[in-house]
């Protein structure tokens, strides 16, 4: 099947999904029309390119065909000149829809929530754990998404041993995030350090999908829930008030532990959320699973042992190990200058997608 074809095929469907949208039966169900929502905006930009690709090929033929009738020398010269104008455009226009038709993971449009947390290194780690939070923080800013810190523990000379926080927004959040998770190393000389000696310190990134209310049949029955003061740095108490919240889900030993709030009931939300995206993960790392064992550049399995990413101060260089990409310019990637590194592994993913064969079907 040509690609117009294949595109004709993605219009229909797109009309169809825009025909059960405004059904009454499944605007009453919200997990439905959440799916259908999603898939409706996703066909959609292919919809868009389908038009644009439909348009030019038609304004080749039309050119061919003035070109073959046209006896003026001089009107066939400028005919000619569009002509090959408009085949410069058609083969990168083609490849560009290529990769639209590569499905998307489901989950790209979902909010994020990413977890920080310090590794080997010490103080060190610490800090370079308020990097990425700070590095983070600037990417959500620059995309126009709003960052909620959900729960955080400040390290002892600076940074965070660990910080938990949410982002929303439009433009798949998930889906540029998802890349983000695994051991992130630093290499850089402590201010601690007299004799100027090379230090790695290294944190992890957890991105997990936000989960939706409807996604996880979460029990009450299910939940132990217990409360505490909460406390800071070197474990001495914030507030008197045992406004922390402690939420453990039984059947997985899940245990979330929120103390972000002075409120009880605001902590309570947050550590639900939390609680609801880890046993969501938990139904969504089979798919990671699965597709892991067909890719090679492992750039959205959620393996977060993987060491993915090095940070070299003394160089000023970013590598990110999984496609082999190096930037000479570490001061704007951290902050938040992160765009070509996700762009480069979203190629990566879906070159390796169209080798398997993976369209729309």
């Amino acid at each position: 099947m040509d690609l117009l074809n294949k595109l004709l095929e993605i219009k229909t469907r797109w009309q169809d999904v825009g025909r059960q949208l405004n059904e009454p039966d499944v605007m009453t169900d919200m997990k439905r029309y959440a799916q259908l929502n999603r898939e409706y905006r996703n066909l959609e930009e292919i919809v868009e390119v389908y038009h644009e690709y439909d348009d030019l090929l038609s304004n080749i033929e039309n050119t061919k065909k003035i070109i073959s009738e046209e006896k003026d020398q001089e009107f066939r010269d400028m005919a000619k000149s569009e002509l090959d104008e408009m085949l410069a455009k058609r083969e990168p226009l083609e490849e560009k829809i290529k990769l639209m038709l590569v499905p998307p993971d489901p989950m790209d449009e979902r909010n994020a929530i990413v977890e920080l947390r310090a590794g080997t290194g010490g103080d060190e780690a610490s800090l370079f754990c308020g990097s990425l939070f700070k590095m983070y923080s600037k990417y959500a800013e620059t995309k126009g998404w709003k960052l909620d810190v959900i729960d955080a523990h400040e390290g002892t000379n600076g940074g965070f041993k660990e910080i938990i926080f949410n982002i929303s927004g439009k433009d798949k959040v998930y889906g540029r995030m998802k890349y983000e998770s695994g051991v992130h190393r630093v290499q850089r000389v402590p201010t601690t350090e007299s004799q100027g000696r090379v230090h790695t310190s290294a944190a992890s990134v957890a991105v997990l999908p936000e989960a939706e209310v409807f996604d996880i049949d979460l029990k009450e029955s299910d939940i132990r829930k217990d409360t505490f003061c909460s406390s800071g740095p070197g474990g001495q108490s914030v507030n008197t008030t045992y406004s922390a919240i402690r939420l453990t889900h039984i059947p997985s030993g899940i245990v979330v532990s929120i103390q972000d709030e002075k409120s009880q009931l605001k902590n309570y939300d947050k550590a639900l959320k939390v609680l609801r995206s880890r046993l969501y993960e938990l139904e969504h790392q089979k798919y990671l699973d699965e597709i892991s064992t067909k890719r090679k550049t492992m750039v959205s399995t959620g393996d977060r042992s993987a060491k993915i990413r090095t940070y070299n101060f003394p160089q000023g260089r970013v590598t990110d190990h999984r496609i082999g990409l190096t930037l000479y310019d570490l001061d704007n990637v951290l902050n938040g200058d992160i765009d070509r590194l996700i762009d480069g592994l979203q190629v990566a993913e879906n070159s390796e997608k169209l080798k398997e064969g993976s369209l729309y079907e």
